[in-house]
């Protein structure tokens, strides 16, 4: 097996995703911190576009190979490394379970990310309430969907960790970094306070990785 290498950042949500995975699957993996602020975010210098053209993280090299995006990323070390499994045996769990995670990756994340918010701010030029709001009511609106979707027992689909977990995990770590309230969603409360059990979710959470600050 090729070495795997993560282009990082410790607060990506879309890396945490995979910093997850990546311990789930008891996978060894080399990290180079990708900073999305300091000098202008590293992201953007024309040494990580040869990395990743989209100029985002993370970024997974597995040898000569450089496989971009999160929900791809995920599925390429579910079908690669498929025990423990992330998904669900019957399909329509399987559904269930890509639908949770689409609301987080489509819905959500997208609005809510380090470029979306620097171009509210400097090109639209919102003030920082109206970008709380804006950053609030997304999370807000993906949560109450995610709410009515999930039983936790103890996480999102049952007594077994999925990909689910993987996306609503950062997502509750998100929110709360942004004050955003979570008392209207105590299912989403009560998975991410059964994964933080897991040494896999604590080992990946953004303060504990080296270039957290």
């Amino acid at each position: 097996m090729p070495a795997l290498t993560l282009y990082d950042y410790f607060r990506s949500s879309a890396a945490y995703r995979v910093r997850i995975a990546l311990r789930l699957k008891g996978l060894s993996y080399d990290q180079i911190p990708i900073h999305l602020v300091r000098n202008c975010g590293e992201h953007l210098s024309e040494a990580y576009r040869a990395i990743n053209p989209q100029r985002r993280v993370p970024a997974l090299a597995v040898g000569e190979e450089i496989l971009i995006q999160s929900p791809a990323i995920l599925e390429w070390l579910e079908e690669t490394f498929p025990e423990p499994s992330l998904l669900p045996s019957d399909p329509f769990a399987r559904a269930h379970c890509r639908a949770i995670t689409s609301i987080v990756a489509c819905d959500i994340h997208p609005l809510n990310n380090t470029g979306t918010i620097k171009y509210l701010r400097q090109n639209l030029g919102c003030d920082q309430p109206t970008i709380d709001a804006w950053y609030a009511h997304w999370i807000r609106q993906g949560f109450e969907a995610i709410e009515t979707m999930i039983e936790p027992k103890p996480f999102a689909l049952g007594d077994t960790v999925t990909l689910a977990d993987l996306f609503i995990v950062p997502q509750v770590f998100n929110a709360r970094r942004f004050s955003v309230p979570l008392d209207a969603f105590p299912k989403i409360v009560a998975v991410a306070d059964a994964c933080a059990t897991l040494p896999a979710f604590r080992d990946a959470a953004p303060a504990n990785q080296p270039d957290a600050e």
